[in-house]
C-alpha cells in the first residue's frame, strides 16, 4: 500500500523510543508499553493514518475538537502567517495586539449578548481552574468574600489539573491527588442509570432539587457556584432530562449562586447550536471554552464572563491578580478566528443543526433502535451515544459493562473507526463537517464492532 506520509523509522522503533520518555494519559503505562501504541502520522477530513498505513475514520473528532477535521489548509496558513507577523507577545506590561482583538470580537458576536469579557488560557483545564479564582474574587468584590464554595457533579469532568478535577466529579481522579477545600458535589442527572421507577421528567427535577439541599446545607451566603456540562461529556455523554435545567437556573438566580457552563466540549457547534446551552435553553454567568474554539489546531482555552460579572471586576475589583504566559498567544488567536469565521461563513453550525445531525440521529435510530445490546440512543447534533444494557426491559446493566465497551472500542480500531467508550456507553462526535457519506460509514463501521461485542455479550 502506498502511504500517504512515509515514516521516517519503524513502528516498533517508535513505540520504543515512546515508553522509554512518555506516561500516557488514563491508561496503564506498564500494559500500553506491552501492547504499542498506534503512531499516526497523517489526517486528511475525517480520516487518521497510522505509521503501518492503516485508515481510521475519527469518530471523535480527536478529543471532541477538530471540529473543520485534520488537514485544512485555510488553518495552517493562518498560524503561517501570525508566525511571520509576530509568533508571541503577551497581554502582560499594558500590551495587547491584533489578533487577539480581532478573536475577540468575532467570538462576542457569536456569543449572546449577556457576555462581554473573556480571560484567555490555554486549555479547559485551565480554564476551570481561572473559574474558581474569579468567581471568587466576584464575590469579594461585591463585598461577599465568604462565598466560597464551588458545587460540581459526580462523574462530571472539568478537566485533569488539581482543582479542575476536584470540580469534576470522578473519584478515581480525586484518589489520585486528593480535592481541594470548598467543594463539594450533587448527583448525576443519569436517568437511564439511575432514574428507577420515575419518569425521565421527575428524575430530572429531582437530581435538580439536590442543588437546593446542598445550598441549603451549605449555606447560601458561603456557596459562589454551580458548575456543570450542558451535557455530561467524558462522564458518557449523559444528556439530562428537559425538567433538569430549568429547576437548576431557578435556583441558582433564587440563593444568588452563579450557574457555570463548562462548554469545553459542547462549544462551537457540536449540538447544532453554536453553544450546549443555547440547546437546552438557560443561561450561565460564565461559559469555560476550548477544545472547538482552535479546531485542536492549537492549544487555547478561556473563562467567558457575563456583563455584570465583568462590569464589577473591572470597575470596582482592582488589580486582578492572575496571568498566563501563553494567555491569548497571537499565533493559537489567529487560528481560532480563521476557524471561527470557517464555522461561521461556511454554514457548518447551520448544517449541523438542519441536515447532518438529523441525519445521524435517524441513522442511528434505524440501525440500533432494536439491537438487543442497545437500550437508549442519546444525542443531538453531530453527537451521540449508544448505551449497552443486559434487560431493556429494567435497564439493568452488564456487571462488566466496562469491559465489553472497552472491547467495542478495540473491535472499532479493528474495522477502522475510532470511537469512545465510557461506563457501559459508546460515544461518537465527528467532525463537523461530517459528509452524509461519512456518516454512513461511521455508523456501519460500529455497528460492525456492536455485533461483534453483542456475540461476547451472548445477545446475538
Amino acid at each position: 500500500m502506498n502511504l500517504p506520509f512515509e515514516p521516517q523509522r519503524q513502528t516498533q522503533d517508535y513505540q520504543a523510543s515512546d515508553a522509554a520518555h512518555h506516561i500516557h494519559a488514563f491508561v496503564d503505562q506498564k500494559a500500553l508499553n506491552a501492547e504499542g501504541p498506534r503512531v499516526m502520522v497523517r489526517g486528511e477530513g475525517l480520516y487518521l493514518w497510522d505509521s503501518e498505513g492503516k485508515r481510521y475514520l475519527d469518530g471523535m473528532s480527536g478529543l471532541w475538537c477538530t471540529q473543520l477535521g485534520y488537514g485544512r489548509k485555510d488553518l495552517t496558513a493562518a498560524a503561517a502567517a501570525q508566525m511571520d507577523q509576530l509568533a508571541y507577545y503577551n497581554m502582560f506590561f499594558h500590551t495587547t495586539h491584533p489578533a487577539v482583538i480581532e478573536l475577540s470580537e468575532l467570538l462576542f458576536s457569536l456569543l449572546p449578548g449577556h457576555y462581554s469579557h473573556v480571560i484567555y488560557t490555554n486549555s479547559g483545564s485551565e480554564a476551570n481552574e481561572v473559574l474558581i479564582r474569579t468567581v471568587r474574587r466576584y464575590w469579594q468584590v461585591l463585598g461577599k468574600p465568604q462565598k466560597k464554595i464551588m458545587i460540581g457533579r459526580w462523574n462530571g469532568y472539568h478537566g485533569s489539573t488539581l482543582a479542575a478535577s476536584a470540580l469534576g466529579g470522578m473519584k478515581f481522579m480525586h484518589e489520585m491527588g486528593g480535592l481541594i477545600p470548598d467543594v463539594a458535589h450533587i448527583d448525576e442527572p443519569y436517568w437511564y442509570a439511575q432514574g428507577g421507577e420515575l419518569t425521565p421528567a421527575e428524575f430530572g427535577r429531582r437530581c435538580a432539587l439536590q442543588l437546593e439541599e446542598k445550598i441549603l446545607e451549605l449555606g447560601a451566603q458561603n456557596v459562589a457556584g454551580f458548575i456543570a456540562e450542558p451535557f455530561q461529556g467524558a462522564g458518557g455523554m449523559i444528556f439530562p432530562p428537559e425538567s433538569y435545567w430549568p429547576e437548576i437556573q431557578r435556583i441558582c438566580r433564587q440563593y444568588d449562586v452563579l450557574l457555570c457552563a463548562d462548554e469545553v466540549i459542547g462549544g462551537f457547534g457540536r449540538t447544532g447550536e453554536w453553544f450546549a446551552h443555547q440547546h437546552f435553553g438557560f443561561e450561565p454567568d460564565t461559559l469555560s471554552i476550548a477544545k472547538g474554539l482552535t479546531s485542536g489546531y492549537l492549544p487555547m482555552g478561556g473563562l467567558v464572563l457575563s456583563k455584570r460579572m465583568a462590569e464589577a471586576l473591572v470597575e470596582r475589583g482592582g488589580v486582578f491578580a492572575h496571568g498566563l504566559t501563553y494567555s491569548g498567544h497571537p499565533v493559537a488567536a489567529a487560528v481560532a478566528l480563521a476557524n471561527l469565521k470557517a464555522l461561521r461563513d461556511e454554514g457548518i453550525v447551520r448544517q449541523v443543526k438542519d441536515d447532518t445531525g438529523p441525519y445521524l440521529h435517524t441513522l442511528l435510530h434505524e440501525v440500533f433502535g432494536n439491537h438487543p445490546l442497545i437500550g437508549e440512543i442519546q444525542g443531538t447534533g453531530l453527537l451521540a451515544a449508544l448505551q449497552f444494557v443486559e434487560d431493556k426491559g429494567t435497564r439493568k446493566r452488564f456487571a462488566n459493562e466496562n469491559d465489553l465497551a472497552w472491547q467495542c472500542r478495540t473491535f472499532g480500531f479493528e474495522e477502522g473507526v475510532i470511537i469512545r467508550s465510557t461506563l457501559g456507553r459508546m460515544i461518537m462526535a465527528p467532525a463537523l463537517v461530517a459528509s452524509r457519506a461519512e456518516l454512513d460509514e461511521l455508523v456501519d463501521k460500529t455497528r460492525i464492532a456492536v455485533d461483534r461485542t453483542a456475540r461476547i455479550a451472548g445477545k446475538l
